[in-house]
């Protein structure tokens, strides 16, 4: 590894030159740097002698950490630009050749361009971070915690590592300059949606949740740079001369993935849905683990939002559980409607989090699979603080529907992780179209033949089955 770092070096020294006899990169740096932090001192202070005339200086103590972290911001924005013309840039003025043809492997060469493309507007956004503490403690005498400070420096390292990633991986598998400009609307709405969130956090001084945001980042720029890395490969960069829309291909790629290898059909089973269950094995793990995570977090919340006891009649549940044992608020007990609208509202969530999956490699996915258990998890444990005991509480209203859904679920969240972690996975034999193609083929055979049927027998047993067990365990 460091040696490829060190030939890697080769090219970011000759990258990094390059930029520096370019003013249209080093202008919006030098600007981003030196003129926006001053702006945001003036806004600083302006903020601060307005709030103390009408004595909520809480404004000013929240604003100011606020401003620090967009001063560390907009500097690295620049680097989405530089990132987004690494290859397919070089490649339309044809210079990448030479490059090319270098004796560096694709390794090299793909950390190469990376840090060269990382290092100048992370350095400057770090000399902004210090020029903005300078004016903003001449002006107002304010100084950051160094926690604080530590987290906003660490924010701007790994959004402009999350950035530049993403858009070197665009820039190696596209093949025009305006097709990397137009998927980069990829980034750039994620980015912008994730510093709103960070803003809130924030302004409700939350910084502890901070950690959270850096270790998600994290997890992202070393999946993006994985990405890249994987599906690097220089000959499909010099020999792909236009991109083209093939949906013929692509349903044609998809129908023989999903049917796979035709027989009779217990056959067929046993080759095309037993084999890729067999192949989920770790995901299934991976999707335990995080099942299990996601309850002992509800189940921690039980501490910090607790329920007091005499809200929780079970002696009488009868009566405000059901009012009759016909109807809980939308949900119809006892019929078919009941058991559609169950079974359409779990078919909805498997499919938010597959998408959310798909555009986070996994992680988003896998989160919001985590809510059901973490819910599960805090209405147990508030539970046995009222005094009921957690393993009954389980058995009245989880046990019954739970052994057909919580298997199904947990399917689900291996799907998702191997959507994701096949996009990092080198394919020597498929392109990265086609490698996803077949696997989202695997993805729609498991959710029709497995999951599917899995919710449907849930549905049923929720609104039949459960409803009696909860009332005759609670209501005795």
């Amino acid at each position: 590894m460091w040696i490829n770092l060190q030939k890697a070096m080769i090219v970011t020294k000759r990258e990094v030159q390059d930029q520096f006899r370019d003013w249209r990169i080093i202008a919006p740096i030098i600007i981003l740097t030196v003129f926006f932090p001053g702006l945001m001192n003036f806004t600083a202070q302006q903020a601060v002698d307005f709030v103390a005339k009408y004595g909520a200086p809480i404004i000013a103590d929240r604003l100011i950490p606020f401003l620090l972290m967009v001063v560390g911001f907009f500097p690295i924005s620049i680097s989405l630009v530089i990132a987004l013309e690494s290859f397919v840039g070089e490649k339309e003025r044809r210079s990448i050749e030479p490059l090319l043809s270098s004796p560096l492997s694709d390794v090299q060469l793909y950390l190469g361009k990376l840090m060269a493309v990382i290092l100048p507007p992370l350095f400057g956004s770090y000399l902004a971070i210090g020029v903005y503490l300078v004016g903003v403690y001449r002006q107002v005498g304010w100084t950051p915690d160094i926690t604080l400070l530590i987290q906003v420096v660490a924010l701007a390292t790994v959004q402009s590592l999350v950035m530049v990633s993403g858009a070197v991986v665009i820039s190696s598998q596209t093949t025009s300059v305006r097709a990397a400009n137009l998927l980069a609307s990829f980034i750039i709405v994620p980015m912008a949606l994730l510093l709103i969130g960070e803003s809130m956090i924030m302004f409700w001084a939350r910084y502890h949740v901070l950690w959270w945001a850096i270790f998600g980042q994290v997890i992202i720029a070393w999946f993006l740079i994985r990405t890249g890395i994987a599906h690097f490969n220089r000959e499909e960069l010099l020999g792909q001369e236009l991109d083209t829309l093939n949906l013929q291909w692509a349903w044609i790629v998809f129908k023989s993935a999903f049917i796979g290898q035709q027989g009779p059909f217990p056959e067929w089973w046993r080759m095309n849905v037993w084999r890729t269950l067999k192949t989920l094995k770790w995901p299934i793990l991976l999707a335990v683990l995080f099942t299990i995570g996601g309850s002992l977090i509800g189940s921690a919340q039980a501490e910090v939002f607790s329920i007091p006891a005499d809200l929780l009649d079970w002696e009488n549940l009868d009566k405000g559980f059901v009012s009759g044992v016909e109807e809980v608020g939308a949900i119809r007990f006892f019929s078919i409607q009941g058991a559609g609208m169950i079974f359409f509202h779990n078919l909805r969530a498997i499919a938010l989090a597959s998408l959310l999956g798909i555009f986070s490699f996994g992680v988003l996915g896998i989160i919001s699979l985590m809510l059901p258990f973490s819910i599960i998890g805090y209405f147990t444990a508030i539970a046995g603080q009222t005094g009921l005991s957690p393993w009954v509480f389980l058995l009245g209203f989880v046990a019954p529907h739970g052994i057909l859904e919580i298997p199904a679920i947990i399917l689900t969240g291996a799907l998702i992780i191997r959507l994701g972690l096949v996009l990092v996975t080198p394919n020597e034999q498929y392109t990265i179209g086609e490698t996803w193609i077949r696997t989202l083929a695997d993805w729609t055979r498991i959710i029709l033949l497995v999951i599917v049927p899995l919710l449907l027998g849930a549905a049923f047993l929720e609104v039949y089955l459960t409803p009696m067990i909860a009332l005759k365990l609670f209501s005795q």
